[in-house]
């Protein structure tokens, strides 16, 4: 791997190889929701509870970047192109950005969206691929979204399309992944076990019960995980600081379920 893949990829895990990512890009597709109404309010909190890296738009990087950790790891999202007054049906990542964009505005990585199963699959690989080589050139680590849809993937099963997405993925030049948690450690492991890039899980809609969202964490690091890239589940509550704090523990220092959900107040 290049120096500057290496170097820029250590602001983002940490000495035991995993990474707690607070993803705050939302804004960019469904306006401005509560607790992001404030760029440099809500890094503030996430810097210092103890996330490791931030994925997030520039607009957020721009008005934020003054509550930025000096060391904490920024990934710049430069795939997107829709909102919610768009039909989810027809949402489709577009390159909206680029990796001079992320350099110049000091990122240490890049994210891009590849939607597998899609009708449009091989336009999504094509443009993350084409990054790849780009970030490649630059020594800029990519991040890949992994989505698995489509009729292929419900008959194959959520456990059986995200490893076939993950390795292609990895195959398309993500240094780093990240997807949906299929539900029971048996399957993640085959995940990670089949993709030589670190999987990072994703939250997705906002989880009821803090209990099980601590519960999916803790087993996906056993099962080999590399750690999460989250947002509302993370600062989408009351106490954004306290979920940080009680997340990063989890990760970092392995705390029981029972420590984080003291910490957070769950």
């Amino acid at each position: 791997m290049e120096t500057g893949k290496c170097l820029r990829l250590k602001r983002i895990f940490r000495e035991d190889s995993r990474a707690f990512i607070v993803v705050i890009d939302h804004a960019a597709i469904a306006g401005p929701m509560a607790n992001l109404e404030n760029p440099s309010e809500i890094i503030e909190k996430i810097a210092s509870g103890g996330a490791d890296a931030l994925l997030v738009t520039r607009g957020m990087l721009e008005k934020g970047r003054e509550s930025v950790r000096r060391d904490m790891g920024i990934i710049l999202r430069i795939s997107g192109g829709f909102t919610l007054l768009t039909d989810p049906a027809q949402f489709e990542d577009r390159i909206i950005s680029s990796v001079d964009t992320a350099l110049k505005l000091g990122a240490d990585g890049v994210a891009v969206t590849i939607k597998f199963g899609h009708q449009k699959e091989g336009q999504f690989i094509e443009q993350a691929s084409k990054i790849g080589d780009i970030c490649r050139n630059w020594g800029m680590p990519l991040l890949v979204e992994v989505m698995a849809t489509g009729q292929r993937a419900k008959e194959m099963g959520l456990g059986k399309s995200l490893s076939i997405a993950c390795r292609a993925a990895f195959e398309s030049g993500a240094d780093l992944v990240k997807t949906h948690y299929p539900g029971n450690k048996e399957d993640f492991h085959k995940m990670v076990k089949g993709c030589p890039a670190p999987i990072v899980i994703l939250g997705g809609e906002k989880m009821d019960s803090l209990q099980e969202l601590f519960r999916m964490i803790k087993d996906s690091i056993d099962a080999g995980g590399a750690g999460i890239a989250m947002g509302r589940n993370v600062w989408g509550g009351p106490t954004p600081y306290n979920m940080v704090t009680a997340m990063s523990r989890l990760i970092h220092e392995n705390i029981s379920i029972e420590e984080a959900l003291n910490i957070a107040g769950g």
